[in-house]
């Protein structure tokens, strides 16, 4: 099965690096770093002994903050080589980790191609791999074998994940039987990549709880708050290809309001800014650009968040926080950097991609499932009118992420051993 796998991937390579150059028209960092997708790489470098940590793209690379900060401290001589896939990814590492200077290297990840991993493996010599959350590459695995143990973290497996992994047979199997660890998000999860045949499975929680907000983030925010003014901001984070028409027609009576709130719509993919900007433009809204505030006052209906790097400053600033990709059945995102910074959650009824920590923080009181845009309006407005409603939310959600900090020690514990 992995032979007939490694043939497509050889068969589709000539496709797969002209998606990434098309792709490119419209975000040029896919034109970049070519020759290490496919695994040839500059001069090593000093750094000592080198861990291995894959975060494959943006929430990835925020969820690996507080375990590779951890990492760092406890072997100070070694250094640390994240890969990515996407260049978002790369570019949220660069702005991340640019602390740690040469003690931390970035690089593509080379396609699931047995040569092009092993010369990776050659060129950094890890000591572990580390996975974060769903990435599992047959081949990579294979490949690394007993020289390098390969751990997958802060692992998540909806149901629907299982199934789709369940029909590639063993190929999915064997890779998960060669996992010397996982550390799982929940019970639920162990539960599921247990049944692909992992066999040392562990539940650690999630390390997204244990993420810092930067102060860097907390100042954009007061800045951007200090541009919008007095009025109140429902923010929607990391909406997803159609919903943000969902979400523009039902807010189309808040807006025309006197005094209005502003919406702050955030696209989770950057390539979609301009595409959102137009829909916008299309039901006859006013728009602002973050990219083009500078010092100017926040006027319009709709602010678009058209930057990376900064949710944690949009979250800062905002009175209300609607997680997208839940509106539509795409599974959701994560809630939790929200709910840190102490502010009200409303999520779409289609979550199964963080479906227990949703529960949780429902059960909170920091969160509210709502069953579509209509109803996400109709809450918004039931909150913004009931200081003390929202108030509380906000307080039971910084409660709900406070009480499930401390994923990051307990998987670094579970990793001494695989290291030296």
């Amino acid at each position: 099965m992995r032979q007939l796998y490694t043939l497509l991937w050889c068969l589709a390579l000539p496709l797969v690096l002209a998606r990434l150059w098309w792709r490119g028209r419209k975000e040029p960092g896919y034109r970049l770093h070519w020759p290490e997708r496919l695994g040839f790489y500059g001069a090593r470098g000093a750094g000592g002994h080198t861990l291995w940590v894959h975060a494959v793209s943006v929430g990835e690379t925020r969820a690996a903050e507080p375990l590779i900060d951890a990492l760092l401290l406890a072997y100070p001589d070694s250094r640390i080589v994240l890969t990515h896939m996407t260049p978002t990814g790369r570019a949220t590492g660069r702005a991340l980790f640019a602390k740690h200077g040469e003690r931390l290297v970035q690089a593509y990840l080379p396609y699931d191609i047995p040569f092009m991993i092993r010369r990776f493996i050659g060129h950094f010599a890890p000591r572990i791999c580390i996975l974060m959350e769903t990435e599992v590459w047959p081949n990579l695995i294979a490949v690394c074998g007993d020289r390098v143990p390969v751990a997958l973290v802060n692992a998540r497996l909806s149901a629907r994940s299982l199934r789709r992994g369940r029909r590639f047979g063993s190929l999915m199997t064997d890779a998960a039987k060669a996992l010397a660890l996982v550390a799982a998000q929940t019970e639920q999860d162990a539960a599921r990549v247990r049944e692909l045949g992992a066999p040392r499975v562990e539940v650690t929680g999630s390390i997204k709880f244990d993420v810092v907000v930067p102060q860097a983030a907390l100042t954009m925010g007061a800045w951007l708050r200090g541009r919008i003014g007095q009025r109140a901001v429902l923010l929607c984070a990391s909406t997803r290809d159609g919903e943000e028409a969902l979400i523009l027609d039902a807010c189309a009576t808040l807006l025309a309001l006197p005094g209005h709130p502003l919406l702050l719509l955030v696209p989770r993919h950057p390539q979609r800014f301009d595409e959102v900007a137009a829909l916008v433009a299309l039901r006859g809204l006013s728009l602002q650009r973050r990219s083009a505030l500078v010092e100017r006052p926040v006027t319009a209906q709709v602010l678009l968040g058209d930057s990376m790097g900064e949710m944690f400053g949009y979250y800062a600033a905002c009175d209300i926080a609607f997680i997208g990709g839940s509106l539509l059945p795409l599974g959701g995102q994560n809630l939790i950097e929200a709910c840190a910074l102490g502010k009200p959650v409303l999520t779409g009824p289609h979550t199964f991609n963080f479906e227990l920590v949703t529960q949780q923080a429902i059960a909170a009181g920091g969160a509210v499932c709502v069953a579509d845009a209509t109803e996400l309006v109709t809450k918004t407005r039931q909150l913004l009118v009931d200081d003390a409603a929202r108030k509380g939310m906000g307080e039971h959600a910084a409660a709900f992420a406070e009480r499930h900090r401390g994923a990051t020690a307990r998987t670094v514990g579970l990793l001494r051993h695989m290291i030296f």
